[in-house]
């Protein structure tokens, strides 16, 4: 007995059908919002990224028929969009949830914990890399560094930071995103959902009252060099590894203050001075 092509699982190659319109209510709205985005640039091809954010926050990912709109309006082929839109990582090919958790997982982060939060964070998801809980709430992936090593290990919700990271604390996090509690980034504006950060992105204000201003900037780790480039020097502290005594060398017990969110580089490792199982032999004279 034969089984044909077909119950093999095996392709013949046949093209795929072009990609469905927008229905023409949703078609009118994009086409509004896709004008104004075009008009800011010389070249049109040069709207072609915010474009792509605008059609994700449509559907909350690029779909066949984002990219053919896309195309449409620039007079681009939709080779060239799909060509974009496969490159970049922002994009999402495929449905989503409300919440990108991306863990970074490069070296930095990696070495103080990142690694040990997306492992926390599969197993207590029920989810692998890229993948989204059954509810629709949480998508989690490991994500390439987000230029915040001196907080590390970070974790980033729809590009916003969650810095100095446990597994703890992380697994608290898409907890409260999942039953919908309120949420609020270390640094910047409240969160939102996925499609609404994608708006934000094509370029269109964010409406929510008070969000803009909460936006802020850097935070107080990432400006040290600056202030001491600018002779700002900070009164010096004693830093214990934790849970270890707090104290100055005065005999002054040192409690942070709430603006001075420390690091997780606060915390030095054992090193010969502190680890007597592992003490390091005589200093050598340079040169000998």
């Amino acid at each position: 007995m034969t089984t044909s092509s077909s119950e093999r699982g095996v392709s013949l190659g046949m093209p795929e059908l072009p990609a469905p319109a927008y229905p023409d209510d949703v078609r009118a709205r994009l086409e509004t919002d896709a004008r104004e985005v075009i008009a800011r640039y010389p070249d049109s091809r040069s709207a072609l990224l915010p474009l792509l954010h605008l059609v994700q926050s449509e559907e909350g990912h690029v779909t066949r028929t984002g990219m053919r709109f896309c195309a449409e309006m620039l007079g681009l082929t939709t080779a060239e969009v799909t060509a974009v839109a496969t490159f970049y990582t922002m994009y999402r090919r495929k449905a989503s949830g409300d919440y990108q958790v991306g863990v970074c997982t490069n070296t930095l982060c990696a070495v103080m914990g990142g690694d040990a939060i997306f492992e926390t964070l599969q197993e207590h998801l029920g989810v692998g890399n890229g993948e989204t809980t059954g509810d629709g709430k949480v998508t989690l992936e490991h994500i390439e560094c987000n230029a915040a090593c001196d907080f590390a290990p970070v974790v980033m919700v729809n590009w916003e930071f969650f810095d100095n990271q446990t597994p703890g604390s992380a697994k608290r996090l898409v907890d409260d995103l999942r039953e919908g509690r309120p949420v609020q980034p270390t640094r910047g504006a409240r969160l939102c959902t996925f499609k609404e950060t994608a708006r934000i992105l094509a370029g269109f204000p964010d409406e929510r009252p008070g969000a803009v201003e909460e936006s802020g900037g850097a935070g107080p780790a990432s400006l040290v060099g600056l202030r001491l480039a600018r002779g700002e020097t900070a009164p010096a502290r004693v830093v214990h590894p934790r849970g270890g005594p707090h104290e100055q060398p005065h005999g002054t017990a040192h409690e942070p203050s709430p603006a001075e969110h420390l690091s997780s580089h606060d915390a030095p490792q054992d090193t010969s001075a502190s680890d007597p199982a592992h003490p390091a032999g005589p200093a050598a004279e340079e040169g000998e």
